[in-house]
């Protein structure tokens, strides 16, 4: 569908899988070059890294992406931590969503995406779990309205973009009984 000259895709969310791994790669590059974009600088991530956290999340979690055409726009993942104490948890969770989709929606549909996955398919996860600086005015609105709670600060954790410290909010979400 065409309007003014520009085309219209539909956005597609959907379970991330191995043939993705470099759309996904360069994703999150891009918005780690960004101030203040992600925990981890671009020179941090790296094929590595992402196969990492990729394979935790689809062997014990969640990894799904946000899809305009071709273009992978955003991604989010969480998966549970190894100790069996744990299991009933999904933790690590990371979105990212490309710098030319900011403040569309797409971060909120991703997450709406990912919480009926695990309301629907995960019944033995009870609680999703982030970190988020406390910076992060945007996304700590965002996921306060997802129904997260903020569950305390780690103080001075997480050293900001400017260099100065600042607190590491942590926030869950528990499984509506």
């Amino acid at each position: 569908m065409s309007f003014a000259g520009w085309r219209v895709t539909e956005l597609v969310l959907r379970r991330s899988t191995p043939a993705d791994v470099d759309a996904v790669l360069a994703l999150y590059r891009a918005v780690a070059a960004i101030e203040g974009g992600l925990a981890r600088t671009a020179a941090e991530i790296d094929r590595d890294w992402l196969d990492g956290v990729l394979h935790a999340s689809w062997t014990r979690g969640v990894s799904m992406v946000a899809a305009r055409g071709d273009e992978i726009i955003g991604e989010l993942h969480a998966f549970r931590p190894v100790p069996r104490c744990f299991h009933h948890v999904l933790s690590d969770l990371t979105i990212a969503i490309s710098p030319s989709a900011q403040g569309q929606g797409v971060g909120r549909r991703l997450f709406g995406a990912f919480l009926t996955v695990v309301e629907t398919e995960l019944p033995e996860i009870e609680r999703v779990e982030l970190f988020a600086r406390e910076s992060n005015a945007r996304g700590l609105a965002l996921y306060a309205s997802l129904g997260f709670v903020e569950d305390g600060r780690l103080r001075h954790r997480c050293r900001g973009v400017s260099g100065a410290l600042e607190d590491d909010v942590v926030m869950g979400w528990m499984r509506r009984r």
